[in-house]
């Protein structure tokens, strides 16, 4: 199994800067790779970043692409997420994934981004 926690959210007036961070332990690999979604009220869970975990290789949605940037750190095991100029759509939940090679996902509880106007 493989646990995941994220940290690093909180209430940010619009324009301004968050980083998330996500941890993961367990049976890890470097063949898994990490995701970010995110769900705002009401709506479905969305994609928002990816990342190779040994290669480096991201992946990102439209709408955050080049105000977001993901980055991990292999030794500790973590991925983080620079969230800058956000906006007040940016408002959700945000997840963490440990994606493995099969496409499966193990889950973190999530962690809340509040973005004022």
């Amino acid at each position: 199994q493989v646990q995941v926690v994220e940290s690093g959210g909180g209430l940010v007036q619009a324009g301004g800067s968050l980083r998330l961070s996500c941890t993961a332990s367990g049976r890890t690999s470097s063949r898994f790779a990490m995701d970010w979604f995110r769900q705002a009220q009401g709506k479905e869970r969305e994609f928002v970043a990816a990342i190779i975990w040994s290669g480096g290789s991201t992946n990102y949605a439209d709408s955050v692409k080049d105000r977001f940037t993901i980055s991990r750190d292999n030794a500790k095991n973590t991925m983080y997420l620079q969230m800058k100029s956000l906006k007040p759509e940016d408002t959700a939940i945000y997840y963490c994934a440990v994606r493995t090679p099969v496409g499966s996902r193990y889950w973190g509880q999530g962690t809340q981004v509040t973005v004022s106007s």
